[in-house]
């Protein structure tokens, strides 16, 4: 089916501007991929190294030159609960390479850190960074060029956005994510919320909270509300690096290792020395960045990845821009409430159809590219079903997605949708450019006028919101919370502040250049403000008492103050020293100084 003309439209003025990086890079890779496997012409110390600690029919496999090999980038670590699960993960790809004639090593182990663990603390201000680390941390390991093919294993925030900007720098080589799945349902999202917004008003205690959060986070696979991890999970499947149906089913299961043992074999089959010949670099076009886009729009998706799609784009030689993203979500609509939009969890939105599901309405309404390579070799029609297990319990097997929702109240059809539009946009005003996400914020509620608070730290909200000083309408500015500034760290301790004061009554909305993630609640937020403050932006020249209008509805950002007043002032510049050290952070000095804005990524690159 042909895509609807209006995505057309973008998708042509997004490959128009990317032609001048776009093609250079596609030289690039294909001329590496017509080299061949380089493991023909390593040098016999070099290919020694490379296998030595193989057992004899490994060895006997890599000593010639038409074995595919496949490397494994793992984020495994036991501390994240969604990536404790891929423990077991490389000897299951080993083995269901071994049974096709193929091999497979741990190329690289990529860091991971867990953003759950990190809110509010200083750790976070590495968050963003690790991205870039992860991407290099891969390319070191692919770097050993002993590869016909790739498997990714990640899954959290910044993991698979890492991975992929690395598998697109390699894209000569196919590429494969496989997830882990989600964790099994725990206690109710609005439950978690409600006991959180009374520990803000102090209502229960430290005892209640962690009894409640525990209920929540209590076992392997990723948190099941839909922020940035579970919106990678959707992105990797919906843009054709997935094999179908595999985003959200649960960890250690027999149906989750048959996936795996499937991915595998898959990867091996699309190298070069096959038929199928698939480099990453190819499935991930303008037309698959589009898909991405749309799919986060249709599923209320992380406001983080209005910088990670930028950045991943980018390594593909592909210039997405917020304006894209803003004009995408006008014409997408919202099929899915997953928590925070809703509150279900994303257990209840694959029970209710999942991904097959909502591929196919969006194809069935010409809002995706359907004629897309895919890492599965087929169209992304061949995504629109859902997977189950084969009756002898070793094999998946794929059956047309259901013709109707399971719950119509998470997962719904495109002529029946829960808003038009995907509520993720652009605002822009004489402050700048920032983001919001408005899906999860009542109508009544996305038009804020009030007096600023200036902040240059969410705890010195926490101390005015204890003190009683903030019972009253005003739009909170949290500023010097950019990439160059600290590493823009997620700012999640002031969403249950500004709820309660929301729920008082209270006109609120928050300004940052920080970011809020895919848990961006009901409060509005303009996020990501670009230029940040600690270049000057004009976020920097507020003060306390401005009136700041933000309008979700028209897309505007403005403080009502004279531009020759405005102008005029000089940006504060408060003592930012004590970002720069303890837990790493000096180590992270180049990365501040070096790292881009917002828009284009935040990125290193």
């Amino acid at each position: 089916m042909t895509a609807d003309r209006r995505i057309e439209e973008i998708t042509s003025r997004i490959r128009e501007r990317s032609a001048p990086t776009r093609e250079p890079y596609l030289a690039r890779i294909r001329a590496k991929g017509a080299e061949g496997p380089k493991r023909s012409t390593l040098t016999c110390g070099n290919l020694a190294h490379g296998f030595a600690a193989c057992g004899p029919l490994d060895k006997e496999r890599l000593a010639g030159d038409r074995t595919p090999n496949l490397g494994i980038v793992t984020a495994y670590n036991d501390m994240l609960s969604a990536h404790q699960p891929f423990e077991r993960y490389p000897e299951l790809i080993r083995e269901a390479a071994r049974q096709i004639g193929g091999t497979a090593q741990v190329a690289s182990g990529v860091p991971a850190m867990c953003d759950g663990v990190t809110q509010g603390q200083t750790g976070m201000e590495l968050s963003l960074f690790s991205r870039d680390v992860i991407a290099m941390a891969t390319a070191v390991g692919l770097s050993h060029d002993m590869f016909d093919a790739a498997v990714y294993l990640g899954v959290c925030d910044k993991i698979v956005p890492g991975l992929a900007i690395a598998a697109l720098t390699f894209g000569h080589l196919p590429a494969i994510f496989i997830p882990a799945g989600p964790m099994t349902s725990g206690l109710p999202n609005d439950e978690k919320s409600r006991i959180r917004q009374l520990y803000a008003e102090g209502k229960v205690g430290r005892d209640e909270l962690l009894q409640a959060e525990s209920q929540s986070y209590h076992g392997p696979g990723t948190c099941t509300f839909y922020g940035t991890a579970n919106s990678n999970q959707m992105l990797m499947e919906i843009m054709g690096l997935h094999t179908p149906g595999s985003s959200f089913v649960n960890p250690n299961t027999p149906l989750r290792d048959a996936l795996t043992r499937e991915a595998t074999k898959r990867a091996l089959a699309i190298t070069a020395l096959g038929n199928e010949y698939t480099p990453a670099g190819l499935v991930v076009d303008e037309r698959a960045v589009v898909n991405g886009v749309v799919g986060l729009h249709a599923t209320g998706g992380s406001t983080n990845h209005t910088m990670h799609l930028v950045a991943i784009a980018a390594a593909a030689g592909i210039r997405l821009t917020w304006q894209d993203i803003s004009d995408l979500s006008d014409i997408t609509p919202l099929l899915a409430r997953v928590y925070p939009n809703g509150l279900a969890d994303v257990n209840h939105f694959n029970a209710a159809g999942g991904m097959g599901f909502l591929i196919r309405e969006l194809l069935d309404r010409g809002l995706l590219h359907e004629d897309v390579r895919t890492a599965w070799g087929q169209g992304l029609r061949a995504y629109a079903i859902e997977a189950k297990l084969s009756p002898d319990g070793e094999h998946v097997v794929r059956h047309d997605a259901p013709r109707e929702s399971g719950d119509p109240k998470v997962l719904t059809t495109a002529d029946k949708p829960f808003s038009n539009n995907g509520g993720l946009r652009m605002l822009k005003g004489n402050l700048g450019k920032a983001v919001i996400k408005v899906s999860a914020v009542k109508p009544e509620r996305r038009i804020v006028e009030a007096p600023a608070r200036i902040f240059h730290d969410q705890n010195e909200l926490k101390v005015a919101f204890d003190a009683g000083e903030l019972d009253r309408d005003f739009v909170a500015v949290v500023r010097f919370q950019g990439p160059k500034s600290n590493g823009m760290p997620e700012l999640h301790k002031l969403t249950p502040l500004l709820g309660v004061l929301q729920d008082r009554g209270h006109k609120v909305a928050l300004v940052t250049d920080g970011r809020m993630s895919g848990a961006s609640g009901k409060v509005p937020a303009a996020i990501h403000v670009t230029p940040e403050a600690k270049t000057g932006g004009p976020i920097a020249r507020l003060k306390d008492g401005d009136m700041i209008r933000l309008d979700g509805e028209t897309g505007t950002l403005e403080v009502l103050v004279d531009a020759a007043e405005l102008d005029a002032r000089t940006p504060e510049m408060p003592d930012l020293s004590g970002n720069e050290f303890g837990l790493g952070r000096e180590l992270f000095a180049a990365f501040r100084s070096a790292v881009g804005d917002a828009e284009s990524g935040a990125s290193v690159f």
